[in-house]
């Protein structure tokens, strides 16, 4: 069963639904927020650097490489839409458990 911020989009394709709050002491997974995932980010929302710490963190706990992770949403606000291509069933609960 996926989690409430995750959708199948295809074979191997999940759309995550993400609210982050740059600047933050530390990256970390802070649970649900408005049905979304919301993690910490410990980068400052400029020179995109909070979006590319969130695609490296999100590759990192999911195990997978970071050019597996696409932002197509939500580039200059906190709520993003991810694209994750995976081959196989992630386990989710890597990022249920904050």
């Amino acid at each position: 069963m996926l989690p409430e911020f995750v959708t199948k989009s295809g074979p191997g394709k999940y759309r995550l639904q993400v609210w982050v709050q740059p600047g933050a002491k530390r990256t970390e997974l802070a649970g649900l927020y408005q049905g979304c995932l919301k993690i910490r980010l410990k980068a400052p929302p400029v020179d995109n650097k909070a979006n590319k710490e969130l695609m490296s963190f999100l590759a990192a706990q999911l195990e997978i490489r970071s050019n597996q992770v696409e932002l197509v949403s939500g580039q200059s606000g906190r709520k993003k839409v991810l694209h994750v291509n995976m081959p196989s069933h992630p386990d989710w609960r890597v990022l249920s458990h904050s």
